[in-house]
């Protein structure tokens, strides 16, 4: 049986994962997208030209690759075909490339402005939500009133089942959110129009991925945000709604644990977070407003911008056993090229005592103090190299540290946004955990 990956993000999301599913997915012959919803941007850049993929996997842009967007997938169907019109008039031919679970729950005007309404009155306790709807299309999966893609399949079993949820979220919008405007049929046939285009992409994801497996096809498992911000073992209530780690591919596609091959980690050579929450390593200073400068450090989909702070090994050896990382991919190495010495976390400590894992209380994360290590710097230009050799050698030693530190080997390096700006370690090559079979 040919060997599967499974790349996750091993920090609060935005690790570059983008392009590392970008520059795997050579080897691979599918990609499919397990989690997460539009609220998602993975940036990849090919021969200068910029792609900002929201839900589409970034193994579209290779020829000859198929997407697939798993069940696990929460889906704007307005949001997806304007996706598909971008990267089609950007010269990628789609065609039968593209595969869509059936069981894709979908996200609907109500859902965004509910979150939009919920989240204002929040007030000084917002979460930090794109507002895109996420959140509450997962709350109705899990309640079981949500509405699926395969209900598009059939026009007036998608009338009859929105107008019985608009009609609820009607009367929950009057009594909670009143400045909400009302929904009637013109929004149900808007998604409808738009379905003739989404219908013939439906797929049984699981059957279709399985078989494929039994013919040979090897599978890239694509997750969305971060391990820290994973509904179950992220910095809750500071997460996303869906399963972000590794285990969320087996959920989200219908493919067994048994068959997801190898997991990769994708971190940043630092840190960064989105919206509020703990980040125990936060550079709330003017080191913080350099690494955004330099690494352009702006949400790829809402254009806010990311929270900065340095390395944190704790957070790191978290996700490693959470996820099993076998290999960990570093990227934006080039960032850090001008610090003489660059902190790492290494350890945290509440009340003068050490602490052993990382904490499930928000209290806890916000009190913690942490122990740094301050490696030295190498204040020379790695932007673009691509042989491990030619890395200055204290940038060499801080990612031997970095490895040491989590305790899972690093495959791979990026040095740049282009997909050839990246160093492979030989050890990935060796032990062919990357190649082609």
């Amino acid at each position: 049986m040919p060997k599967n990956a499974v790349v996750v993000g091993a920090q609060w999301g935005d690790e570059g994962k983008g392009k590392v599913v970008d520059a795997l997915s050579e080897h691979f012959d599918i990609v499919a997208r397990y989690q997460g919803g539009a609220n998602a941007g993975h940036t990849v850049v090919v021969e200068g030209k910029k792609f900002i993929l929201q839900l589409l996997p970034s193994g579209i842009l290779r020829p000859g690759k198929t997407a697939v967007i798993g069940n696990g997938v929460v889906v704007d169907p307005l949001s997806l075909l304007k996706e598909l019109d971008a990267i089609e008039k950007a010269g990628i031919e789609v065609g039968d490339r593209l595969r869509i679970s059936d069981r894709c729950h979908l996200i609907l005007p109500y859902h965004r402005t509910h979150e939009a309404a919920a989240e204002q009155a929040r007030g000084v306790g917002k979460i930090g939500t794109t507002a895109k709807g996420i959140g509450p299309t997962y709350e109705d999966k899990a309640g079981r009133r949500g509405l699926r893609a395969c209900d598009l399949r059939d026009p007036e079993v998608f009338r009859r089942k929105c107008r019985e949820v608009v009609a609820d979220k009607n009367r929950l919008a009057a009594a909670l959110f009143p400045n909400v405007q009302p929904l009637d049929d013109e929004m149900i046939e808007q998604y409808l129009a738009a379905a003739s285009r989404m219908v013939p992409y439906l797929t049984n994801v699981s059957a279709y991925l399985n078989a494929e497996m039994q013919n040979g096809k090897r599978i890239l498992f694509e997750g969305a945000q971060g391990t820290m911000l994973d509904l179950d073992h992220g910095t809750y209530p500071f997460v996303t709604s869906s399963s972000a780690t590794a285990g969320g591919a087996a959920t989200g596609t219908g493919v067994g644990p048994t068959r997801l091959g190898v997991v990769i980690g994708v971190s940043k050579a630092y840190a960064t977070r989105v919206g509020s929450g703990p980040f125990p390593t936060e550079a709330a200073d003017a080191d913080g407003e350099e690494l955004r400068k330099r690494g352009g450090e702006y949400g790829a989909v809402t254009g806010r911008p990311r929270r900065c702070g340095w390395f944190d090994a704790v957070a790191l050896r978290y996700a490693a056993g959470v996820n099993g990382l076998e290999a960990l991919v570093i990227t934006k190495l080039d960032i850090l090229d001008h610090l003489a010495e660059i902190p790492v976390g290494v350890g945290y400590e509440l009340d003068g005592k050490p602490i052993e894992s990382f904490p499930a209380e928000i209290e806890v994360l916000e009190r913690v103090k942490i122990r740094c290590r301050k490696v030295p710097g190498w204040q020379q230009d790695t932007f673009g190299i691509k042989r491990f050799e030619k890395l200055p050698a204290k940038a060499q030693d801080y990612l031997n540290f970095l490895a040491e530190q989590v305790g899972v080997p690093i495959v791979m390096v990026s040095t740049g946004p282009e997909r050839d700006q990246a160093i492979w370690m030989e050890q990935a090559r060796a032990g062919a955990l990357l190649a082609a079979s």
